[in-house]
């Protein structure tokens, strides 16, 4: 028998719902966490068919699911919720749903209630990522949602997140900025702005113009002006992301967009985002969090629901994806934690681990992609017809994607803007020690340098036949043997 979470969705013919650990009656003394699912004593477990019952024991024992709650409790008579509130109006459960039934019905309870005892979170902060909140006098429940009603996602606190936390990236990337001089801070940055700009391009598997390689990266400094995110602004950065300027938008989009993967026809369809009438409620949602939200949690936390958030909605025709990185950047700076133009290229190791990164969309996209009847017509066009509830788009769970992210900004870190520095030490250290031995050519010195160091400390045959006219012979060995003493000093 379904109980909890599992019951609702099955009892009211719910899908496309994530649930972390399903419930299952099973042969054990006490309830009993398994990475497949939450095991329940037969004497714990609902004994009748009642969704109320299901749902406070769902609040109980396996959390706050927004995504299921908001399409049940419309579906509970307002008679029935009274006569059960009332019997109990003190208890911590009942509040939590009387809220949560009032906030997704849009109307209050009749009747009078009593309802007293000191204020609650709907989120429990042991199991969830929190945000201060907004206090319901009402029914005394603090909403400590990553969002707001109409909008929120939930993370989890995973002991791969709880770890990640306790690094404190940005405060290891503020304490190595810091530590370095201004000139090889400046040009580590721009070293980073950069590659950030063409692994963002490279992930959509585009090529960036110069033109567009300066735009972007001029863009990526702006994520550091304090100036509110808006659908105007968005508009002005979509401009500037895209190369075609026949997909420029003067607006969110008014129209059915979808990603296609390599198969024909209506099978190619990966993702559908949310019709166009829902865009604009849904960005809504997005902007709140992005404006409000990065400097009330942690600003990883903020910048990644930001960033997939934009993704899923997918409000323009052509250049979410860029967007949806540029806002990962623009929540960080406006968190005031990232100074000096400090920026983490996390395309970077994005574009390093794409398999993760697809994983982590799918995590949502997948099961979105089966409340969408999709036909193929001809050639392009397809008729789409969704068939599931909002409340999908609405409440998300961000815990793949927060995990991604974290190990994305770590790698970004270590792996990335701290070895470009390490590069960088080498190069200046082989380029002074040859050009104080041999009269080269800079330019020649330079790309030979760089070479050498990216060769594993030789000088291919083919940059010394390319350059055998202009370097002599004696140059190229001195390069490797500078390079060789990096390693051994």
């Amino acid at each position: 028998m379904s109980i909890g979470y599992q019951f609702l969705c099955e009892h009211f013919k719910l899908s496309a719902s994530t649930i972390e650990r399903p419930c299952k009656i099973a042969p054990v003394q006490k309830l009993t966490e398994t990475p497949d699912a939450l095991l329940v004593p037969a004497r714990t477990a609902p004994a009748v068919k009642d969704p109320i019952e299901h749902i406070l024991f769902a609040l109980k024992h396996e959390g706050t699911n927004l995504q299921i709650l908001a399409r049940v409790l419309t579906r509970i008579p307002a008679s029935d919720l009274y006569q059960r509130i009332s019997k109990s109006p003190t208890s911590r459960y009942m509040r939590l749903l009387g809220f949560l039934w009032e906030t997704f019905n849009n109307q209050e309870l009749e009747g009078s209630l009593g309802i007293a005892g000191p204020t609650i979170d709907l989120f429990d902060p042991k199991r969830y990522v929190t945000a201060p909140g907004r206090r319901n006098a009402r029914w005394k429940v603090n909403f400590n949602g990553l969002g707001n009603v109409n909008y929120c996602a939930t993370v989890r606190r995973t002991p791969a997140i709880n770890a990640a936390l306790k690094l404190d990236i940005l405060g290891q990337a503020r304490a190595f900025m810091d530590q370095l001089g201004t000139p090889e801070a400046e040009r580590a940055l721009a070293w980073a702005y950069l590659h950030e700009t063409e692994s963002s391009f490279a992930i959509e598997r585009e090529s960036v113009p110069q033109d567009k390689a300066q735009a972007f990266v001029a863009l990526l400094k702006q994520a550091h002006t304090p100036r509110p995110m808006s659908e105007n602004y968005l508009v002005e950065l979509q401009n500037t992301a895209i190369t075609n300027p026949f997909d420029m938008a003067s607006s969110y989009r008014h129209q059915q967009n979808w990603l296609r993967g390599p198969l024909r026809g209506a099978a190619g369809i990966t993702y559908v985002p949310p019709p166009p009438e829902m865009v604009t409620e849904l960005m809504e949602g997005v902007l709140t969090f992005v404006n409000e939200l990065p400097k009330t949690i942690d600003p990883l936390i903020a910048a990644t629901i930001a960033s997939f958030g934009f993704v899923f909605v997918h409000p323009f025709m052509d250049g979410n994806g860029r967007l949806s990185r540029f806002l990962f950047h623009y929540a960080l700076c406006q968190s005031g934690q990232l100074t000096n133009g400090l920026l983490l290229p996390v395309s970077i190791a994005m574009k390093r681990n794409e398999l993760q990164y697809l994983k982590a969309l799918q995590a949502f996209s997948l099961p979105v992609r089966e409340q969408w009847n999709v036909r193929w017509i001809d050639e392009d066009n397809y008729d789409f017809e969704f068939t599931g509830d909002k409340a999908i788009y609405q409440y998300w769970d961000a815990t793949p994607m927060v995990e991604f992210s974290l190990d994305m900004a770590k790698q970004a870190l270590d792996h990335d803007l701290k070895q470009e520095i390490q590069f960088l030490r080498q190069y200046d250290h082989v380029y002074r020690t040859i050009d104080q031995q041999f009269d080269v050519r800079g330019s020649d010195l330079t790309t030979l340098v760089i070479s050498c160091l990216q060769n594993n400390g030789l000088v291919s045959n083919n940059r010394r036949k390319q350059f055998h006219l202009t370097v002599p012979q004696a140059v190229f060995d001195a390069i490797e043997k500078a390079c060789l003493r990096l390693n051994t000093d």
